[in-house]
């Protein structure tokens, strides 16, 4: 990873990041979230204020370096034990059937082989956990699909991987049998870029 990605990107990540419509959005999918508890794309640390009081510890997991120094204060601000871990997604060390629930947050657009992470989210689930998202992704209007497309390259530079026109839906229903799930625009934010999946998806067997 270059300089941009572990020096610069980090704060711009998280100040796009900590706007009070995306606030809105963590809210709601940390609401119901129990157990133990993985948490994939863990960022700067922007979820942590806005889990359940009776979670009691969280493994948290991001493969940059960057984004994890600057989450440090807010891990050391938290009640919440965290083992906090610099790892790729794509290849977690956890055991089969480890948690109760998984989260995702704005993460998904920028893992390299994505359908592998879902792939591990579902092993490292017990049998009926469930994992927690929110995602943007690809839009149900073509007009829009259009230039999600057209700007994914130019995006994938500026925010480090991230693909604008991945379809969440169906990548995790790839995985998941059974998947309850909401689609829509998000509040202040361009319809290009805010597209947004949110749901929860159970593992079944």
């Amino acid at each position: 990873m270059g300089f941009y990605a572990q020096k610069l990107f980090p704060y711009l990540l998280d100040w796009t990041m900590s706007s009070e419509t995306f606030t809105h959005y963590r809210r709601q999918v940390l609401a119901k979230v129990q157990g133990e508890v993985l948490e994939i794309g863990f960022g700067t640390g922007l979820n942590l204020p806005y889990y359940p009081a009776h979670v009691e510890k969280i493994t948290t997991v991001d493969v940059s370096t960057g984004v994890n120094a600057l989450a440090q204060k807010r891990i050391r601000a938290s009640t919440i034990a965290i083992d906090n871990r610099v790892l790729n997604g794509e290849n977690l060390p956890m055991a089969d059937n480890t948690f109760d629930s998984v989260v995702s947050t704005w993460t998904l657009c920028s893992i390299t082989n994505v359908e592998q992470a879902l792939r591990e989210i579902h092993r490292v689930l017990k049998p009926g956990g469930r994992f927690f998202f929110v995602e943007h992704g690809l839009s149900d209007d073509p007009k829009l699909q259009l230039w999600q497309n057209r700007l994914t390259p130019l995006q994938k530079v500026i925010a480090d991987g991230c693909h604008l026109n991945r379809n969440i839906q169906q990548l995790v229903q790839q995985q998941f049998a059974s998947v309850s799930l909401e689609k829509f625009y998000a509040e202040k934010t361009s319809r290009v870029f805010g597209y947004l999946y949110q749901g929860i998806a159970t593992k079944t067997v």
